[in-house]
C-alpha cells in the first residue's frame, strides 16, 4: 500500500557517537524523502562530530574516526539538512525517542529555529512494538520477506523503515493510512519537549515530569522561584527542552503585560 500523503514526509535515520541527547553528534545522516505524487529523493551525508567516537560505537555502526574526519561538520551540513526536511513530516524507527530529539539539538546548535509545531512524527517501531514487537531487522523480514543487508547503515535503515511502514499498512486492516493518524498512534507519550522533562496533566497544561517539582506546573514553579529556570538554563539538559522552558517563561510574562 502506498502512503495516503497530503505534504512529503522525510524518513531519517542517524549514526552517533552515541545515546546522550545533550553531549552526542550525529556521525551519518540518511534522509528518504517521499512525496506526495510518489517520487522520491534520497540524501546521506558523513558527518565530522567535532568529538571522539567511542570504540564500542564504532563497534555497531562501523563508522570510525578516520573516516570522518575530513567531513563537513552538522553545522557547516545544517541548511541543507534542514532545507530537504521543512515544511515536511517525518519518519523513522524509533525516532520519537531518538533521531527526532538528537537532530533536534543538532540544528539549533547550528543556530537553526527547529521547531516540531507544524510537523508530525510518524515512529515505525511503536507501530511494529504494538503490533509484533522485534528490532527492525526482524521487522523488515517479517513484513517486507527480505534480510536486511547493511543495518546500521544509516541510508539502508531508512529505506527499510520505508518499506517497512507500507508494508504495515498492507497487513493491518485497523492501520489507517494518514500521516496524522499514523502520527498519533505511534506516540509513545506526548511531552512538551522531546526529552521527556515537561509533560502535560490532564487539562493540557505543562508539568515537570523530574525532580523535587514533579507533577507541578511549570508555569507556577518558574514564577515562585526564578532562580530554578537560571539553573536549568546552565545545568546539563537538552537544548530543546530549554527553549520549551524558554517559551513557557515568555509566554507567561507576555500574559502580565
Amino acid at each position: 500500500m502506498e502512503l495516503n500523503l497530503t505534504k512529503p514526509i522525510c524518513f531519517f535515520d542517524l549514526e552517533t557517537t552515541g545515546t546522550n541527547l545533550a553531549k552526542d553528534r550525529i556521525v551519518e545522516i540518511a534522509i528518504l524523502k517521499v512525496f506526495p505524487n510518489g517520487n522520491k529523493e534520497s540524501r546521506t551525508w558523513l558527518v565530522n562530530p567535532e568529538m571522539e567516537i567511542p570504540k564500542e560505537v564504532i563497534d555497531i555502526h562501523g563508522i570510525s574516526n578516520e573516516k570522518v574526519a575530513n567531513e563537513p561538520t552538522f553545522k557547516e551540513l545544517s541548511k541543507q539538512v534542514y532545507d530537504m526536511i521543512k515544511g515536511c513530516d517525518l519518519g523513522g524507527y524509533n525516532s520519537n525517542r531518538f533521531d527526532i530529539p538528537l537532530l533536534a539539538e543538532e540544528l539549533l546548535r547550528a543556530d537553526i529555529d527547529f521547531d516540531m509545531k507544524n510537523m508530525l512524527a510518524v515512529d515505525v517501531q511503536t507501530i511494529f512494538h504494538k503490533k509484533e514487537q522485534r528490532t527492525l531487522a526482524a521487522a523488515f523480514k517479517f513484513y517486507c520477506g527480505k534480510d536486511l543487508i547493511d543495518a546500521h547503515s544509516a541510508a539502508a535503515d531508512t529505506e527499510a523503515t520505508f518499506e517497512v511502514l507500507k508494508s504495515q499498512l498492507d497487513k493491518y486492516d485497523d492501520l489507517e493510512n494518514d500521516i496524522k493518524w499514523l502520527s498519533k498512534y505511534s506516540a509513545r507519550k506526548t511531552f512538551a519537549d522531546f526529552a521527556g522533562f515537561i509533560t502535560f496533566n490532564k487539562k493540557g497544561q505543562e508539568v515537570f515530569s523530574f525532580g523535587k517539582y514533579r507533577g507541578k506546573l511549570v508555569e507556577e514553579v518558574l514564577e515562585k522561584e526564578p532562580g530554578y529556570f537560571g539553573w536549568l538554563q546552565n545545568a546539563d539538559f537538552p537544548l530543546y527542552t530549554k527553549k520549551v522552558l524558554t517559551a513557557i517563561k515568555l509566554r507567561k510574562l507576555n500574559t502580565k503585560l
